[in-house]
């Protein structure tokens, strides 16, 4: 039972950090020593788990496919975005420099220790690197589509924003901003319990995660240190959107106001600097703690 409440609170963690624009649940999944046999459990969702579950077998069907420990990890999600939906758009609107910079301690950490997995070092680890960091920054300064709710188009963000959020570095919220519809799935939809949004871009996102698990869990086998210098990069990439003094910049269509990029600045040495400092230092050490524990529970 322990276990599983671990697992139910790692879920929360992603969720939380899905619901963050510019921070990952998949490096969430990654840290905490979950990511791998994430990606391996959604993969076994295949024809021999089909046949299991529709001959009977229940038992089997459950161990091949690792049922508790999904239900565990995707049970917190949902809790988490559907809980933090309403608090992180309280806290954005009245405390962003705070929360942001919380985020960016996090992800900061994060490079350190998702890179130090690396066993190797070579060139095209180095190269991919480099490689992971450029696109993350590159995605990170475009423009932002329009809202669209159009059935297709929600199928289409399910499924993007699915492989984005098990992907480290990569935010599926992000990627929702710039294909416009962040406010209307993740903020308007998850607080009203929107169906007719929610269901398409669910489905979606089911689809997604079980077609890219298949690529992902092949490409980590295959290329480990690699895939981890990838994801590295992404991750060192995504603090572009993470700094927290920023300040939006905005432009109408239609009759709504939409974000389409920040201005970074350097901030003022004033109480607020020192503050997100300091809590730009326990985002470090949240991760520290999250790093240590895993080590010890491996021991």
């Amino acid at each position: 039972m322990k276990e599983y409440l671990v697992l139910f609170a790692k879920g929360i963690g992603m969720g939380a950090a899905n619901v963050i624009p510019g921070v990952s649940g998949g490096t969430i999944a990654l840290i905490t020593g979950i990511f791998e046999k994430l990606i391996n459990s959604i993969k076994s969702l295949d024809g021999k788990a089909a046949k299991l579950l529709f001959t009977g077998k229940l038992k089997d069907f459950a161990s091949y496919i690792n049922m508790y420990f999904l239900i565990a990890v995707f049970a917190g999600i949902g809790v988490s975005i559907y809980s933090l939906a309403k608090l992180l758009d309280y806290l954005f609107v009245n405390y962003p420099v705070l929360i942001w910079a919380f985020f960016f301690g996090l992800i900061l950490s994060s490079v350190f220790f998702v890179g130090k997995t690396i066993s190797k070092w070579s060139f095209s680890v180095a190269l991919v690197f480099v490689f992971g960091t450029a696109m993350a920054i590159l995605i990170s300064l475009m423009t932002p589509a329009n809202e669209n709710s159009d059935l297709w188009y929600l199928l289409i963000c399910g499924i993007i924003a699915a492989c984005s959020m098990i992907l480290p570095g990569l935010s599926g919220s992000f990627v929702l901003i710039l294909l416009g519809n962040y406010q209307l799935v993740m903020i308007d939809s998850v607080k009203n319990l929107d169906f007719k949004v929610l269901l398409p871009v669910v489905v979606g996102a089911g689809v997604g995660l079980l077609a890219f698990s298949h690529i992902l869990a092949w490409v980590f086998k295959k290329f480990k240190n690699q895939t981890i210098a990838l994801l590295t990069g992404f991750i060192a990439g995504s603090l572009i959107i993470l700094w927290p003094w920023k300040n939006p910049i905005s432009k109408t269509f239609g009759d709504k106001e939409k974000i389409i990029g920040y201005d970074w600045f350097f901030p003022e040495i004033n109480n607020e600097f020192f503050l997100a400092a300091l809590i730009i230092i326990a985002g470090i050490i949240s991760i520290w703690l999250i790093e240590k524990t895993a080590i010890a529970k491996s021991e």
